[in-house]
């Protein structure tokens, strides 16, 4: 299978081992990675930030950056997310009306793509270490994907899965969010890095690099010895 990989901004430009980690996983169930070269932002700042004539801009070259993709893979179920549930009404009555619906069929999140399609879910992978899955506000509500990260991780070898109380709960980071209300989005942060360590965590796990960035800034900040990495790099662990 032919698979079109989209590396959202901020994994490209902060945690570019992801990427490389996502085109390893791909390749190892026997996919071809093509990567376009010239992609960038799939517009969800600019729309967010209700700057939407802006958002077009972006969102139309993404649309013709990955026009020939009949798949498109992306470690991001924020980004996922975002292209499936807004680029339809962002585009609506346009000239990239047909564009923008037919995405939604066309781009998948990292778990759901292999779960669900490839039926892939055991990779070799082994990590000695007690971790707890972070459910994404996006990956949850936006991509409707809770089961499939937890059935990869439970292939993981040595890894012992631990349930939050309140796993559902949005970290805080919220993109423009964490940046408009910056105590109350810390806060947030806060309650979720301190279930994880008092259930004894050694690590925190999500599909979203975002919502781990925000969190790992916590933990940075307060010297904690709690660890964060996304679902591609705990799946490529032990190679």
């Amino acid at each position: 299978m032919k698979v079109h990989l989209f590396i959202p901004c901020f994994v490209d430009q902060l945690y570019p081992q992801t990427a490389f980690n996502v085109v390893k996983l791909l390749e190892r169930v026997g996919c071809q990675v093509i990567y376009n070269e010239e992609q960038t932002c799939c517009g969800q700042p600019a729309f967010n930030a209700g700057y939407w004539e802006d958002a077009r801009s972006v969102c139309g070259k993404w649309l013709a950056d990955f026009s020939a993709a009949t798949t498109i893979v992306t470690p991001s179920a924020s980004c996922a997310g975002f292209i499936r549930n807004y680029y339809a009404k962002l585009f609506d009555s346009s000239s990239l009306h047909h564009e923008a619906q037919s995405t939604p069929k066309r781009i998948f999140e990292l778990s759901e793509f292999l779960v669900n399609t490839l039926h892939a879910t055991r990779f070799g992978a082994r990590l000695n270490m007690k971790a707890a899955y972070h459910d994404s506000c996006a990956g949850l509500r936006e991509c409707k994907i809770k089961q499939e990260p937890r059935q990869l991780l439970g292939g993981v070898e040595g890894l012992q899965l631990i349930e939050l109380p309140d796993a559902e709960t949005c970290c805080g980071f919220g993109g423009t969010f964490s940046v408009k209300y910056p105590d109350i989005s810390v806060a947030m942060g806060q309650q979720k890095v301190e279930q994880a360590i008092q259930l004894g965590a050694d690590c925190l796990i999500s599909t979203d690099l975002s919502c781990l960035m925000h969190l790992q800034g916590y933990v940075q900040k307060n010297g904690l010895s709690l660890k964060t990495m996304h679902l591609a790099d705990v799946l490529t662990s032990g190679w």
